[in-house]
């Protein structure tokens, strides 16, 4: 137990020296992957959210994302606390990278076009944490709203 509490306070240098990946591209995968499992399932149309950031972003190859994606998935199931993913992204990423992940993370909780209670809660975190002004993060969320009112048949 020592062990594990002085691991995630180093910052588990072991286990990150052994990935081919940043600790930014990790922790902004487990993030994206954190919000498209907190409705309870994981949808291909999710995944192909988080597998398109992740390649305009860090400029992956299909098959660097698929182990990017592992490895998180991976870290995310050790890691219980979203802090210290935010904490790794607000030291790499400037307000504009920071709102671009955001606006993914709305994308994902419209991808089934519903927002559940759990994902609007986690959004709320997710902007706190990410240190993101909410009228930019409501501006995001009513962007996103948009394009999924736009996909959508007239009834």
């Amino acid at each position: 137990m020592i062990t594990k509490i002085l691991g995630l306070l180093q910052g588990n240098q072991r286990e990150e020296n052994s990935s081919p990946f940043s600790k930014v591209q990790l922790a902004t995968c487990a993030l994206l992957l954190e919000v498209a499992h907190s409705d309870g399932e994981y949808q291909a149309v999710e995944a192909k959210i988080v597998n398109d950031l992740l390649a305009k972003k860090f400029d992956l190859a299909p098959a660097a994302i698929a182990q990017l994606v592992e490895h998180a998935q991976d870290h995310r199931a050790e890691t219980h606390h979203l802090f210290q993913f935010a904490r790794e992204i607000n030291a790499h990423f400037g307000n504009d990278e920071k709102l671009e992940i955001m606006e993914c993370v709305w994308q994902i909780i419209y991808a089934d076009s519903t927002l559940d209670k759990f994902e609007d809660a986690l959004a709320r975190q997710l902007a706190t944490l990410l240190r993101l002004p909410h009228k930019d993060v409501i501006d995001r969320k009513v962007k996103v709203l948009n394009k999924v009112r736009d996909r959508q048949p007239d009834s």
